[in-house]
């Protein structure tokens, strides 16, 4: 049986509790053995971590341990899938860049705040990712974020639609939705889900549902590699 792990915490206002019951109701579903830890010390097992097959933090803001930031990245360096979403994964530890390099992304703004009207464009890009998903209107945040160039965008937005200060440069598409590699592993990231009725709109737990079982499903394929080459890759400690 795979096994994943929610972690999840942080601040309150975006439902970590409630959001995380629907990822571990959709990993349950898909014969998951999932465990959820409402603790940062659940990172602190790293050879448990490496068994994983799948790491979901739900965790807005707050501080980390980097041994345990360092724990999280030789896991998914080595094959263990990495997926999130909103605040819970690409604004979740702002002072530690090793997280955001990992993830592919951190929230910068979201200009309105809550309650924005706009609409998630799905890339035309042949992807079992978004494949049959249509553009469809949430109103929620809109996330401004800063993002790794090397990163496949699956869903983006347009800004701006709200005045501010970045109004005069014009529109922009912002990255949604997008996956990146880690080493062997795979990470998946949507912005959308501030709070846990938005997780549960249909086209949004669809890309949930497809990113988290995607993510997963690179351990296996990492196994293969590894076995094939004999080397998995090692890590980064640039910022350290």
């Amino acid at each position: 049986m795979r096994k994943a792990l929610i972690v999840w915490g942080g601040w309150d206002g975006h439902e970590p509790e409630q959001v995380s019951r629907i990822f571990a109701d959709i990993l349950e579903e898909a014969s998951f053995e999932v465990e959820l830890a409402n603790d940062l010390e659940a990172f602190r097992d790293a050879d448990k971590l490496l068994g994983l097959d799948l790491i979901v933090p739900v965790w807005t803001m707050d501080d980390i341990e980097q041994q345990l930031v360092d724990h999280v990245s030789a896991a998914v360096q080595q094959g263990t899938g990495l997926a999130g979403c909103h605040g819970g994964m690409c604004d979740a530890f702002r002072k530690n860049v090793d997280w955001q390099f990992m993830t592919g992304g951190q929230w910068v703004a979201h200009p309105g705040n809550d309650g924005v009207e706009y609409t998630v464009n799905i890339k035309p890009i042949s992807s079992p990712l978004v494949e049959g998903i249509a553009d469809f209107q949430v109103k929620s945040e809109q996330y401004y974020l800063h993002i790794d160039p090397a990163i496949e965008v699956l869903a983006t937005t347009t800004f701006p639609i709200v005045d501010g200060p970045h109004r005069l440069n014009g529109q922009v598409q912002m990255p949604v939705a997008w996956t990146k590699r880690w080493g062997t592993g795979r990470v998946y990231y949507n912005s959308l889900g501030h709070h846990a009725d938005i997780v549960d709109m249909p086209p949004v737990k669809e890309m949930m549902r497809r990113g988290l079982l995607w993510a997963a499903d690179g351990k296996t394929r990492a196994r293969a590699e590894a076995q094939a080459t004999g080397q998995v890759y090692s890590g980064m400690a640039d910022s350290q």
